[in-house]
């Protein structure tokens, strides 16, 4: 497996190689010694307590969702299909604040994000079905939830696809002045 470096600071992508045979393929989602080298002490493999699933069709976004006190460290992957995902850097003393980074992930060469602590987080669905795996650090708090609109004129984030589906919570989400001028 291996590591890149991602524009956005201490973000990382986890490369895996999948072995292929007539059977199909086999590959590895997380091998916690190369984890922990790439990231630890602030977070560990053992870190992650929640794993979820979600499946989207193609034009749906989710986000973008943050969340508020210590934030949330997630290892993020597509496990079918492929998404265009987006990272907002929201660390007030971050060197990248405020900046934005996209990433396709997909079921063809596996990559996987590692977003540490304090960063908005959304994508669209790009196949006619994508399944999106996350593995999170702590549990799920809706008290702590923060998001900034998908199409905030500020953030000025370019989806690739029309949107098809978008929830009423995603769609009437704060704007990133708003959010930037509290943390």
């Amino acid at each position: 497996m291996r590591i890149e470096k991602a524009d956005l600071a201490d973000v990382l992508v986890f490369v895996p190689e999948p072995f292929h045979d007539d059977r199909g393929f086999f590959t590895r989602t997380l091998d916690a010694e190369i984890f922990d080298a790439a990231v630890a002490p602030s977070v560990t493999a053992a870190s992650f307590i929640q794993d979820s699933q979600s499946r989207s069709v193609q034009g749906t976004i989710r986000g973008m969702h943050g969340r508020g006190g210590r934030g949330e460290a997630k290892l993020v992957r597509c496990a079918n299909g492929a998404v265009l995902d987006v990272l907002v850097d929201i660390r007030p003393n971050s060197a990248t604040f405020g900046k934005q980074q996209a990433f396709r992930l997909d079921d063809t060469d596996f990559r996987h994000l590692y977003v540490p602590p304090g960063f908005l987080h959304g994508f669209q669905a790009l196949t006619p079905t994508a399944d999106v795996c996350y593995r999170i650090d702590r549990p799920h708090d809706p008290a702590e939830d923060i998001g900034v609109a998908y199409n905030d004129p500020d953030l000025a984030i370019e989806w690739p696809l029309a949107v098809t589906v978008i929830s009423p919570r995603d769609a009437s989400a704060g704007s990133w002045k708003d959010l930037a001028a509290r943390l």
